[in-house]
């Protein structure tokens, strides 16, 4: 299609902006042809008219679809142009943090200003072995790439690495060295690869120093070239450098710094050794002080300078050539300092004594006066004379920089000579990888001869690069067979012809430097002379004539003439450099030898470098005389020449292009200039390699790929079985134009946006796919939300109207019920109107009566009271002196009590103001109340009494009254009578009135009591509510406080419970990391054991096949056999390995950091040998223990020997009896020697049976006696202590004594010869050799059964001894914790004291009385046993002695019935033993060991059947107490078990067969060691089978150490078996078909998620996990052991694909999470099949898990941030962040995770407290433990099958 039609609305587009350089905007309407202006709106939502050019008509460019954008490869966009890809680096770089991007064959690299996590270990792992377009593009996805072509293609490679200061070159350098030094290796323990990195911190602190734009920009460029052996193993390297800016020791810009190194110098100045250098601070020199920046933020001086120093030692740089460079290093500095003064205008001097150049002298230890001379006059020669001029200040000033800048480059070149001699390799090279580090394109406001050679190398490099890429596109297009035209592409030849051709630039200003008289002036009229106006790349500027324009393919670049004649030049003195060259100082003629030979445009050496400068120097006036030799070279010429070199090396290898670039000029981080970049892309060719694919077809699908992208645009009829014509058949109808795309073998290419035209189409059948389900769906919602609503409505109307009916019913009743109610009210108000007006009327009638009545009764009474008044008042004159005095007597009292009262108040204050006051009165207030109360009654009773007196005086006052009055009445005749009774009234009416007084007064002061009284008992009142209210609160203090403790005593055990947990949580990670420790250093001592084999073998071949070529066979040896025997076969071992280094050692010379490693080996073995002698030391101690305890029973020895001698005889005389009695029978045999002698009936035949008869009538007896004698010996050895078995001995002496009085040994013995022999009794091949065999046969029984006797005694013995050790621990242990307790009892209150000390004597008593029970039930079952056997053996007592009373004679003994009951013989008992001859243990070892085939004997024969013959073989050596078979034959086992995992260690059945017998082996060696741990399981017929001589618990160890090595191997072995599977099946392969759309890819294909024939799926992975589980299954391989090797695959698995899902950008999508928690799913399912759910491996899938969900799940507002931050727990924030950055929507449908979230979960994230590493370690290996299984086997029932070849051995 045209490319105008896809300029529709809504399309997006890139117009120019002055500020962004790009900006975005939509189209509002169609495109027509012919429109000149585009009606746009901004992203801002601004609308803009865009006018077209009227001359060329260009559309501005289109923008790529979303889902394009942030790619990984530049070629994979559907538009390529400048717009594009700014845009998509800017995306990568701003929004997810990328600094890597693919162009093409480039990587372009962005400084991040910024230290990423992503250069560990873990990340180069990672990418070792990866194609590099499966990966996201890194630098070392770029020297993987390098690395396996070269071994692949056996071609060198280039990686080419270019940018401006500041980019990050020296950086991405020093990554790609790192990348090479880390996956290769080195071809020797000389670490070659460190020495390598060891260069950098050198050649940084030489040739790097501070910038404006860089930190650490390096001032020069440099090759290295690394060199590598057969075996891609590094070997060496070799540095060529380039462009030294020697200016910069002279002069520096403001910000800017001279070369670190001098810093570093003058930061450790005070150190001892820098003392005699007379350094100070760098502000002190003129060289470092110019920048004004002497300190880089971040960066320790000194502590570089030790870096620097530890790499110059690595290096092979010793201490004095150190020192040399220093003291060079420091006389520059000081030369810096030396000041002129002018004479005249043409001279000048040094001052006198001058001490700057004092110091220099002697720190270069010339003399004083010859450099201060030469530094103020030259010499000239002519061709007459020669004569000496002065020079001016100016002058020499120049002439001191030059020297100074001189002697650094020498030192410069001297430095990299030496670092290439410890870099270069003795062992030729085979290929090599070279790094180029060299300057980008430079344009400044000024720019020099620098940039000048700066430009021109560039050149060179961007014309190689042209050619590359030119020739890569036609390649390709070649390799499908497509059509192509000639591709127009920029060639600057051109331009390099203008440079360097016969009579360009450098021939010119070379020719000019020539001339006497030549300056920059003529210098540039001959420029404009020769190339003005004839060559279009060259120009002139208007204003100057003084400089040239050069038309570079980056940039037109302006240069100015002046200084270049003099940089061209470089000159420097040449008496200045005689008196260097005189120096006492050894070092410093060194640096100028080279100044003599003549260099060669081929030579490596790095001598032509050229000063570079930030500001041009003027040049001297003085004009320069004849150079020598050594400098009739200019400095243009060697740079062309070693260009020329640089460009010969890069054409014979295949170049990889790193390409970096400056973000920004203020170094902020992931800060991105749209300007800057623009102007790096344009100079580095980035964008010239989009325009060369975009001028072909850069987009490219594969069939199968472009099928699953656009199947949604195929109808089904379309689809056919062949993919090809498929997409054939569709592009014809979607594309019409047949140029726009071309059909290749295996891929469809298309021009520029036509993928974009596709993906439009896709979008637009896919937006009216989803239109149409949106229009069906939100149909059917209103058509359910319609039919819900109905019903509701329906619903609703039947329930208002039941609730309307409802209502008028409730009306009608209201209504009926108002009508009653009011008939009801009305009544009552009227009868409560009635009634009220009654009840008023009666109430006045009642109180106007009541009135009447009682105004009569006042009147009547007043009468009464009258009279009564004048009763009273008269006997009241007559009572009236009493009166007075009582009134007295109280008033008197009363003031007495109220004294007494207020003291006793006064006393109840003080005491109430105690707190003990209060209680008393708390506690005795009761008895004070009553108290008070019983004085009221009393009271009462006075006052009732004094009622009584005053009534008795009354009525005698009455009686005296009525005297009185008749007294009266007779004496009123008389006036004095009348007078004196007249007195006598008026004086008592005083009295009277007197008496009211004191009355009255009394009655006050009573009320004061009273008031006082009621005071006081209101105040206890409240003292005592006061005490109950404190008392309660007391109580609820106290119930609050004990609600505390119960709470902090329930908080403390939870806290306690969690701590306990938690400790031991971290017990078993301490546990597991130990083991984990353990096992890693197995690994490595295995890895060392065979480096070890293999350097013996390669030894022994250099010493005996020096033939060239010949190839190193497998080792069949093991030094760990060495291992495992006595010191002494150490000793010889160790002897070996000594005395075939020796030659080795006086042909290489010795490396320092090898020797170190090696002594600090030695140390450890040193160490562990020391352990071990210390642990030898110790059994022999027990040993000699032993002994010591069997020699103090010297009588029991003697026994036995009597014993023996005695068994020896009566065998003899027994043999002799029965040897006369063949005899004789064979006499009457021969003497009668007819037939019928042997006739039955016949004398000798009658004999003949009479004799046989007796014999087995006697043989009998003796079985039967033997059987007797055994039972006895059980019996004795079960009864008796093991104290008195061990102590006593004439117990046994005793027995044996009784033994031989009733002749039982003999007995004993016949029995024990008859029941050995295994083959019928043959008269007639009875011998006397055979007897004797059988004798010694019974005599090595019964010594075995002694011993075997006395064994079991000294094992009991050994047992209770631990025992008493334990209870004496124990006992120990208790009495510390009774002190405890009692220390604890002591410090608690005399309450919790007792209740402490009840509680625990009542735990103690509990748990004695537990252990009574314990030891009651013990002593029950142990009589109970003791009676049974006593019931048993008395049996047997009473049937022997009844034998031994009534069978006198052999020949009654058959006739006794109990015989054949009791005791059964079996023809066949095997032992469960093998026996082998010491002579056929390698023939076992070969045919069992290393000659088996595990698929074999995992089919056919029993699961470990070589373990149990094994094992059985190692009891038949302990069965016969043989020390030297059992060691041979296990240290045999061992070392061939090693052997065959050596030869065959890759494949996974024999190493699961090994590990599996390895097991078994170990498993048997536990359960059949005797230990009572292992033989619960056992049968009792295996507890008879346990070993009885020999303790091999250090083989256990040995055997458990082998077992971690097998298995450590093992998951190495599938490990590669696996990791080719994971990638594939778990991410690439589209397990769910359809669920995720294939994007377009670029030119670093990706692997195809397609399942091509060949590629690996899910079902590959389920088919391989199946295998290696059946093939553990069959070797009978424990399930534990299963378990945990299953758990380790599925950790493999998970971390494999987490960590490529981690390095992905185009698998993180939501389609992609779908994948993969389906695959994760059947994983999940493969467990629960095979029973594998508790074995952890689910939990090793966690963190892939968690990345699923965290593809799939909502990513916007912050209830998602807390979701994903709580459910993402098994990964690291910083897994989560890359997972975040690298989501890729895979349909436009989806959206992009927002900065702001990424943020916001990084906010939430930052208190977490996890490992900042990136990526899982896949390498982890879980450690391995290897539970006890035992085997229910018995092993006398194992039959050994032919096949094996194992016919020399016996079943015993």
């Amino acid at each position: 299609m045209a490319a105008s039609e896809l300029y529709t609305k809504f399309a997006r587009v890139w117009i120019p902006d002055p500020e962004e350089v790009w900006k975005s905007a939509e189209l509002l309407k169609d495109y027509k042809p012919g429109d000149k202006v585009l009606q746009l709106r901004l992203e801002g939502g601004k609308d803009l008219e865009y006018r077209l050019d009227s001359k060329t008509k260009e559309l501005p460019h289109l923008r790529n679809p979303d889902i394009l954008v942030g790619e990984n490869d530049l070629t994979a966009l559907s538009y390529l142009h400048e717009p594009a890809v700014l845009h998509n680096l800017r995306v990568r770089f701003i929004d997810s943090k990328l600094i890597y991007t693919y162009c093409g064959i480039v990587l372009v690299a962005i400084n991040p200003y910024e230290q990423l996590p992503i250069y560990g270990e873990d990340i180069i792992n990672a990418y070792s072995g990866q194609n590099m377009g499966d990966m996201d593009p890194h630098i070392f996805a770029v020297a993987e790439e390098a690395y396996k072509q070269m071994a692949r293609d056996e071609r060198n490679q280039s990686i080419i690495v270019s940018g401006e200061s500041g980019a990050g070159k020296t950086v991405s350098a020093k990554y790609a060295m790192r990348y090479f030094a880390t996956v290769s290796g080195s071809a020797s323990e000389a670490n070659v690869e460190e020495k390598v990195l060891a260069s950098n911190p050198i050649m940084e602190s030489i040739g790097n120093a501070k910038t404006t734009r860089n930190d650490n920009s390096s001032r020069f460029g440099k090759y290295i070239e690394i060199g590598f052996d057969k075996r891609y193993r590094i070997i060496g390297a070799n540095m060529r450098t380039y462009l030294l800016e020697k200016s910069r020791v002279v002069f520096q810009a403001e910000e800017e710094r001279n070369y670190h190194i001098f810093y570093q110098l003058c930061a450790s100045a005070k150190l001892p050794e820098f003392k005699m250098l007379r350094l100070g601070n760098a502000d002190f020199f003129h060289y470092t002080k110019q920048g004004g920046s002497p300190i880089i933020e971040g960066i320790d001086d000194a502590k570089e300078m030790m870096h620097t120093r530890q790499a110059c030692t690595l290096l092979g740089i010793n201490e004095s050539y150190q020192m040399g460079i220093f003291r060079i290093l420091a006389g520059i500095l000081h030369l810096g300092n030396v000041g002129f003064t002018s004479r005249d205008s043409d001279s000048c001097s040094v001052p006198p004594k001058h001490e700057p150049l004092s110091i220099f002298c002697e720190l270069m230890g010339v003399e004083y006066e010859e450099m201060s001379h030469w530094l103020c006059h030259r010499k000239l020669a002519t061709a007459t004379e020669t004569y000496i001029k002065p020079i001016s200040k100016l002058q020499a000033t120049n002439a001191r920089d030059a020297l100074a800048k001189h002697i650094y480059a020498k030192l410069f070149n001297w430095i990299v000579d030496h670092v290439n001699q410890a870099l270069h390799s003795a062992v030729k090279q085979h290929s090599f990888i070279g790094v180029l580090d060299i300057y980008g394109f430079e344009t400044f406001e000024i720019n020099s001869f620098e940039q000048f050679c700066i430009n021109y190398a560039n050149e060179k490099l961007q014309q190689q690069f042209n050619m590359h890429v030119f020739k890569l596109e036609q390649e390709e297009y070649m390799k499908e067979q497509i059509p192509w035209t000639l591709i127009d592409f920029y060639d600057n030849q051109p331009c390099i012809n203008l440079i360097e051709a016969k009579l360009g630039i450098l021939d010119l200003l070379d020719e000019e430097c020539k001339m006497p008289k030549g300056s920059d002036d003529t210098w540039a009229q001959k420029l404009y002379n020769t190339h003005l106006n004839k060559c279009a790349l060259f120009e002139k500027p208007r204003m100057s004539n003084k400089a040239f324009i050069i038309q570079h393919f980056a940039d037109k670049v302006e240069y100015q003439c002046e200084g270049f004649l003099e940089k061209n030049k470089d000159t420097v003195f040449e008496d200045q450099i005689k008196v260097l060259k005189s120096s006492k100082f050894k070092m410093l003629p060194e640096l100028f030898q080279d100044d003599e030979k003549v260099i060669s445009p081929s030579s490596a050496t790095p001598s032509g470098r050229t000063p570079l400068s930030r500001t041009p120097i003027k040049p001297t006036k003085v004009k320069p005389g004849q150079s020598t030799k050594e400098h009739k070279k200019t400095v243009g010429h060697q740079f062309r020449n070693s260009l020329h070199l640089l460009m010969e090396t890069l054409n014979a290898t295949t170049p990889h292009y790193v390409r970096c670039i400056k973000p920004n000029d203020f170094k902020f981080p992931f800060t991105f200039d749209e300007k800057r970049a623009v102007q790096q892309l344009r100079a580095c060719g980035v964008l010239e390699t989009i325009r060369i694919s975009a001028a072909g077809f850069p987009s490219r699908w594969t069939y199968q790929e472009f099928f699953s992208r656009y199947r949604v645009l195929m109808k089904q009829r379309d689809v056919l079985s062949d993919r090809k014509q498929t997409c054939k058949n569709v592009l014809e109808k979607l594309i019409l134009d047949k140029d726009k795309y071309q059909f290749g073998k295996t891929k469809i290419f298309f021009r520029a946006g036509q993928v974009a035209y596709l993906e439009k189409i896709r979008a637009d059948k896919l937006r009216a796919a989803c239109i149409r389900i949106q229009k069906t769906i939100r149909g059917w919602l209103l058509r359910k939300k319609y039919l819900r609503m109905k019903k509701a409505a329906i619903t609703i109307q039947r329930y208002v109207r039941g609730y309307q009916a409802r209502c008028y019913a409730k009306f009608l009743r209201r209504t009926n019920a108002a009508t009653v109610i009011q008939k009801y009210w009305r009544m009552y108000v009227v009868r409560k109107r009635y009634q009220t007006r009654r009840a008023a009327t009666i109430i006045l009638q009642s109180h106007l009566r009541g009135y009447m009545a009682r105004n009569r009764f006042r009147k009547i009474l007043r009468e009464h009271k009258a009279i009564i008044i004048q009763k009273h008042v008269r006997s009241w004159l007559a009572r009236l002196h009493y009166k007075r005095c009582l009134k007295a007597i109280v008033y008197l009292q009363c003031c007495f009590r109220r004294m007494m009262a207020k003291r006793e108040l006064k006393k109840l204050k003080i005491e109430a103001r105690s707190v003990e006051r209060y209680k008393k009165l708390h506690i005795g207030m009761e008895n004070k109340i009553m108290q008070l109360q019983r004085k009221v009654d009393e009271q009462n009773k006075d006052y009732k009494c004094l009622l009584e007196k005053l009534t008795t005086l009354e009525g005698t006052y009455n009686s005296e009254t009525e005297k009185l009055r008749n007294d009266l009445d007779r004496l009123h005749l008389s006036e004095e009578e009348a007078k004196i009774a007249t007195s006598k009234v008026l004086s008592l009416q005083e009295e009277i009135t007197k008496l009211r007084k004191d009355l009255d007064r009394t009655r006050s002061e009573k009320k004061t009591i009273e008031e006082k009284a009621d005071k006081y008992k209101q105040e206890t009142e409240l003292l005592v509510s006061n005490l109950k209210e404190e008392n309660t609160l007391l109580k609820k203090e106290k119930e609050t406080l004990n609600h505390l403790i119960s709470e902090q005593a329930k908080e403390i055990t939870e806290t306690m419970e969690k701590k306990l947990i938690e400790e031991t949580k971290q017990l078993e990670l301490d546990l597991n990391d130990e083991r984990l420790r353990y096992q890693n250093l197995l690994n490595e001592f295995s890895r060392l054991e065979e480096r070890y084999d293999d350097l013996k073998e390669e030894m022994t071949l250099m010493v005996h096949v020096p033939k060239p070529g010949h190839r190193r066979t497998d080792s069949t040896h093991s030094s760990n056999e060495s291992e495992y025997t006595f010191s002494s076969e150490i000793t010889e071992t160790e002897d070996i390995p000594f005395r075939m280094e020796e030659p080795s050692e006086k042909k290489a010379p010795l490396d320092m950091s090898l020797f170190l490693k090696l002594q600090k080996r030695v140390t450890e073995l040193e160490l562990e040998k020391q352990s071990m002698q210390d642990e030898l030391d110790r059994k022999e101690e027990q040993l000699l223990r032993s002994k010591a305890k069997e020699e103090e029973r010297p009588q029991i020895r003697g026994a036995e020997l009597e014993y023996e001698s005695l068994k020896r005889q009566e065998l003899e005389s027994e043999n002799k009896k029965l040897k006369n009695e063949l005899n004789e029978l064979r006499k009457a045999l021969s003497e009668k020697g007819a037939p019928e002698v042997t006739a039955p009936g016949a004398p000798a035949y009658r004999v003949l049976m009479e004799q046989l008869t007796s014999v087995s009538e006697e043989l009998d007896v003796r079985k039967e006696e033997v059987l007797i004698l055994r039972s006895q010996l059980v019996s004795q050895k079960e009864a008796i202590q093991p104290k008195n078995t061990m102590t006593d001995s004439t117990i046994l002496l005793e027995d044996v004594q009784k033994m031989k009085d009733k002749g039982e040994i003999a007995q004993a013995y016949i029995g024990l010869k008859e029941t050995n022999r295994s083959f019928p009794m043959d008269c007639h091949e009875l011998n006397e050799d055979e007897e004797l065999w059988l004798v010694y046969e019974g005599l090595k029984q019964a010594n075995r059964l002694l011993e075997s006797q006395l064994q079991s005694q000294k094992k009991s013995h050994d047992n209770e001894t631990e025992a008493l050790r334990g209870e004496i621990q124990s006992l120990k242990e208790e009495n510390n914790r009774q002190q405890q307790l009692l220390a604890q009892n002591l410090q608690l209150p005399p309450e919790a004291r007792i209740e402490a000390s009840l509680q625990h004597e009542i735990t103690r008593l509990t748990n004695e009385n537990l252990d009574l029970m314990e030891q009651l039930e013990k002593q029950d079952k142990t009589v109970r046993k003791l009676k049974k056997q006593l019931k048993v053996f008395a049996k047997k007592i009473g049937e022997l002695e009844v034998g031994q009373m009534e069978n006198i004679s052999p020949g009654q003994i058959i006739d006794e019935p109990i015989r054949p009951v009791n005791i059964p013989r079996k023809e066949k008992d095997f032992q469960g033993m093998l026996e082998y001859k010491k002579d056929d243990e390698q023939k076992l070892v070969k045919n069992l060991i290393l000659d088996l085939k595990p698929r074999g004997v995992a089919v056919n024969l029993i699961p470990g059947l070589p373990a149990y013959i094994l094992f059985m073989c190692v009891r038949h050596a302990d069965y016969l107490n043989d020390d030297q078979k059992v060691r041979s034959l296990l240290t045999s086992t061992i070392n061939s078990i090693k052997k065959v995992l050596k030869k065959r260690g890759d494949d996974f059945e024999t190493v699961s067969f090994w590990l599996s017998n390895t097991c078994r082996f170990l498993h048997c060696l536990k359960q059949y060691s005797g230990e009572e741990g292992f033989m619960k399981h056992n049968t009792p017929r295996q507890n008879e089978h346990c070993l009885t001589n020999f303790d091999l618990a250090e083989y256990r160890q040995v055997l458990s150490d082998l077992a971690i090595q097998i298995y450590q191997q093992l998951v190495r072995v599938l490990e590669n078996i696996l990791q080719p599977m994971i990638v594939s099946g778990m991410l690439e392969h589209e397990t769910i078909q359809g669920v995720s759309g294939v994007k377009p890819t670029g030119l670093r294909k990706r692997t195809s998620s397609i399942a091509d024939e060949g590629t690996y799926t899910l079902d590959s992975i389920l088919r391989q996990l199946n295998s290696f589980h059946s093939v553990m299954c069959q070797h009978g391989m424990d399930p534990e052991l299963i378990k945990q090797v299953v758990k380790q695959m599925f950790y493999i698995v998970g971390a494999i694909t987490l960590n490529n899902l981690l390095l992905r950008k185009d698998m993180c999508s939501w389609s992609k999470g779908m994948q993969i928690r389906y695959n994760v799913s059947q994983l999940e399912e493969w467990l629960r099949d095979k029973n594998l759910m508790n074995s952890g491996a689910k939990e090793t899938l966690e963190p892939l898990i968690q990345a699923a969900q965290l593809l799939q799940v909502k990513k916007k507002t912050d209830e998602d941030a807390e979701a994903i931050c709580s459910m993402c727990n098994a990964l690291t924030t910083a897994q989560i962040v890359k997972v975040l950055n690298l989501y890729t929507p895979v349909n436009e449908f989806e959206e992009r995770v927002s900065v702001s979230f990424i943020r916001t979960i990084q906010m939430r994230l930052r208190d977490r407290k996890d490992s900042p590493q990136l990526l899982m370690d896949a390498k982890h290996i879980f450690p391995v433990t290897f539970p006890f299984n035992p085997s229910s086997l018995a092993l006398e029932t194992i039959q050994i099958p032919t096949s094996l070849g194992l016919g020399f051995i016996a079943r015993v």
